[in-house]
């Protein structure tokens, strides 16, 4: 985050997808850990008078784990945003609320790119979870005048990304000298965000996004799940021998394709990285860091078919 002069509460929960070794070396004043559930509205409580702004990162966001088991991902994408919608409705004075959310609730695409007005038709549990906390948070903008936007992002990447996410896994499978599992053909199309270019959209959401607004974020990086894999493989030097074919998850969306001229003009955001080099950097970042991601690479984060198993 850039340096702003403001104060941070981090809350989290500290679940599976959570690292504490990521706040290594942090040492701000203006910087407060606290661990709590965004379901819990005694925790929220707490923390709402104190700040100005909430942004909500906050999520069950693994698809293969939504279609194993719905639950979890109700209570926190959809209960965990209304809880604090509520705490934020309650609140004394005037608090900015920034739901980051995902091109899935869209769903797919086969020609053209989704704009912000366009219908959502989500295809899995974890783009329904994320869909519903996005209508919950217009509403409560209209009928109770909370100052809030939404983000819809692409597909992110970059250091420091749980291992269950394609191009982690895909590294570290590939560095230990396993098979790369892929669905069906492969032809999947994902649009691929740097993690810090979508850092900076949301900063400038939060500084200067029309109250009531949703904002898509793409960068215009559209590749197939196959060719990512094989990108890798060819930057780690290492033959495509190491890819395999597995049977495709249910309802694999085939395209996701965002429009993001509306935060382009209307805020003067664009990406800054170039794909090829950033994605090399991602790659020597985990190469470079087995110690971070080694304890969280356990056999079912790296499973072939994670859908299939009961988290």
């Amino acid at each position: 985050m850039e340096e702003t002069g403001h104060s941070v509460v981090n809350i989290d929960n500290l679940s599976y997808g959570s690292n504490p070794s990521n706040l290594a070396g942090v040492d701000n004043p203006r910087y407060r850990f606290v661990m709590g559930d965004i379901g819990d509205a005694l925790a929220i409580q707490k923390l709402i008078h104190d700040v100005d702004a909430v942004v909500n990162f906050a999520a069950e966001t693994h698809v293969d784990r939504s279609i194993a088991e719905p639950w979890p991902f109700f209570r926190s994408n959809i209960g965990g945003v209304v809880t604090i919608l509520e705490e934020i409705r309650k609140a004394k004075g005037k608090i900015r609320f920034i739901q980051v959310g995902t091109d899935e609730s869209y769903g797919d695409i086969i020609r053209g790119s989704y704009k912000e007005g366009d219908p959502l038709t989500p295809s899995s549990p974890y783009s329904a979870s994320k869909a519903s906390a996005d209508l919950f948070v217009a509403a409560y903008h209209r009928t109770y005048g909370l100052d809030t936007c939404v983000t819809r992002c692409t597909n992110n990447y970059g250091p420091y990304q749980f291992p269950e996410k394609l191009i982690p896994k895909a590294i570290i499978r590939a560095q230990r000298g396993l098979k790369i599992p892929i669905y069906g053909t492969g032809q999947n199309i994902r649009d691929w965000l740097y993690v810090g270019d979508h850092c900076r959209a949301l900063q400038l959401v939060l500084e200067k996004g029309k109250p009531g607004s949703i904002y898509n974020i793409s960068a215009g990086n559209e590749v197939s799940n196959i060719s990512i894999v094989k990108k890798i493989l060819s930057i780690m030097k290492l033959p495509g021998e190491r890819i395999e074919f597995v049977e495709d998850r249910p309802g694999h969306d085939i395209r996701y394709s965002l429009d993001s001229s509306k935060i382009r003009s209307e805020l003067g955001w664009k990406p800054g990285s170039d794909f090829g080099k950033a994605l090399a950097r991602t790659i020597d970042w985990y190469l470079a860091n087995e110690v971070w991601w080694a304890p969280l690479a356990d056999e079912k984060t790296l499973h072939p078919t994670p859908w299939k198993l009961k988290w």
